[in-house]
């Protein structure tokens, strides 16, 4: 969440980047500034009060010593009022600070200059493509088709078992997603990422650490009689590591990576964008995470995101690259891209990753900060990406491959699948 010092630093200018989300913020931000004028009022008298009743306590003992026994209990009961006062002062502190905190939690992290202006994906900047878009001699069918005729995902035992958008992988199918789960990881590993096996169950404060909660409570699975909840990727366990943590700032960057099954309600999703692979409800995803100073969360970005394309060219997939609009972007996220891949036989891009960078955000609602040389604690800079996510890059690998023999293998992971075709 965004500091109150900054907010009451530079009101205008948060409200105007606020803007660029479509959150009209003035109310809210104007409220945030008049609580914590409040608070330091209230801060004001309570240090008066105390410096009062520890100096009146400190003479309690004199007058005893002196005799004056009447005197002393006088004081005494001063100092009991006293006492009192400071307890509905602390009181109080605490309520505004919640109130702070409340409104805080409603309001989304503050877009980069760079943001493009716009509301929807339509008004996102297509920053690079990359690929060539394949050709058939064939009307190829769509990876939902291509899984039933080679029996590689049965979406209707998902059904049975679970509900829709829990799907089976069979045989080879299975395999590629396994092949891809340690390819990816491999590939972080190189690139100097610590692999991580988390949770995949989190508290609420982790939720509420990386901005998952309160903003996307109702997309999440929540296991009430635990207060436990299914995480929506692993940035979300991973991050929170460094909850409540001081690091030293020789430490950063650091550099995580993990494989995690995700687990998303997508409530109000339908139509053909949901259909096979495109839309889950369980998926698996590797991610990488970066905590990071902020002079250096910049290149920090760049480097994630040049991991990202490197998989993509790798794959063999054409790619296109986005920049998101102010509109599209998440409620955390100061700087966002995403990368698509082109899916041959339903002819349109599907999302695979977003890498974004949340600059202090996070680290202010998680407390995760370092300590710098000169002995100073700053808070730092988190940033989060997929490398990548299955479904979508399962689905194009099926239909861009596919031939009149059976699917191609990309010659980067027959090592891990073992097979060249599928077939």
């Amino acid at each position: 969440m965004l500091t109150v010092k900054f907010i009451a630093e530079n009101k205008e200018e948060v409200i105007r980047r606020l803007a660029k989300k479509h959150f009209d913020g003035r109310e809210i931000i104007e409220k945030v500034i008049d609580l914590d004028a409040q608070r330091r009022a209230t801060q004001k008298d309570l240090d008066a009060l105390l410096a009062k009743a520890n100096q009146l306590s400190k003479s309690i003992g004199a007058l005893m010593q002196a005799g004056k026994k009447e005197e002393a209990q006088a004081v005494k009961q001063e100092t009991a009022q006293y006492k009192e006062e400071t307890k509905n002062l602390s009181q109080k502190m605490d309520e505004i600070e919640l109130s702070i905190r409340e409104l805080l939690l409603q309001v989304p992290n503050l877009p980069q200059e760079c943001v493009p202006e716009g509301k929807t994906a339509e008004d996102n900047v297509v920053e690079k493509s990359q690929g060539e878009v394949p050709e058939f001699s064939f009307e190829p069918l769509a990876h939902w088709d291509l899984a039933k005729k080679y029996d590689l995902i049965d979406f209707e035992l998902g059904v049975k078992i679970s509900g829709a958008g829990f799907p089976v992988y069979k045989g080879k199918g299975a395999q590629l997603q396994r092949a891809l789960i340690n390819f990816f990881l491999d590939e972080a590993r190189k690139n100097d990422y610590l692999e991580i096996m988390p949770p995949t169950v989190v508290n609420a404060a982790s939720g509420y650490g990386t901005g998952q909660l309160p903003d996307k409570e109702g997309q999440m699975y929540h296991c009430q009689l635990d207060d436990l909840y299914l995480i929506p990727t692993a940035e979300v366990p991973v991050t929170n590591i460094y909850r409540d943590v001081i690091l030293n700032e020789k430490e950063l960057p650091i550099k995580n990576c993990a494989y995690t099954q995700c687990f998303r309600r997508e409530a109000g999703s339908y139509g053909k964008d949901v259909r096979g692979l495109n839309r889950l409800h369980e998926f698996s995803k590797i991610e990488i995470v970066r905590i990071d100073t902020p002079e250096h969360s910049s290149t920090s970005h760049q480097e994630m995101l040049d991991h990202v394309e490197g998989l993509l060219q790798k794959l063999e997939l054409p790619y296109r690259i986005l920049r998101l609009c102010g509109g599209d972007m998440s409620f955390t996220a100061a700087l966002c891209f995403d990368f698509e891949v082109y899916s041959a036989a339903q002819k349109r891009w599907l999302e695979v990753s977003s890498v974004s960078n949340f600059e202090s955000y996070q680290a202010n609602r998680l407390k995760c900060r370092y300590k710098k040389a000169d002995g100073k604690t700053e808070l730092c800079h988190t940033l989060n990406g997929s490398a990548l996510a299955l479904p979508r890059i399962v689905a194009a690998l099926l239909e861009n491959n596919q031939t009149e023999q059976g699917i191609r293998i990309p010659k980067v992971l027959v090592p891990y699948t073992g097979f060249e075709y599928i077939d």
